[in-house]
């Protein structure tokens, strides 16, 4: 069984924190809200957030936000570049995650040029 089908089967059935979900009501409401909104939503909100307390907002929460974003506009230079610092900066588990964004973005850029 995969990871991810077993954290799955954990939620499904309540085996997290000993029997009980203990998800904050906050961070559901993050993650539905993060779920459906738009891109431009996303992208100025993390702008935003970031600008005022780079380190405030949880790596999970940022993470899950420009994975998000980056499936979104899987073509924009700017979001994959600043995607690939932000996961480099909370490595070294996702280093090599971060620099093929950070490689896409910038053939992007001479693509662009070219």
């Amino acid at each position: 069984m995969s990871e991810l089908k077993q954290l799955m089967s954990q939620i499904s059935t309540g085996g997290v924190n000993g029997g009980a979900m203990g998800i904050p009501v906050e961070v559901q409401r993050f993650i539905e809200q993060l779920t459906f909104a738009d891109p431009e939503n996303i992208w100025e909100s993390l702008q935003e957030f970031l600008a005022e307390d780079w380190m405030a907002l949880p790596v999970w929460a940022r993470n899950l936000a420009f994975r998000l974003l980056c499936l979104q506009r899987p073509d924009d230079v700017e979001i994959l570049g600043q995607a690939g610092a932000d996961l480099l900066s909370f490595g070294p588990d996702w280093d090599e995650f971060a620099e093929k964004m950070m490689a896409r973005s910038e053939e992007l850029k001479v693509r662009k040029k070219g």
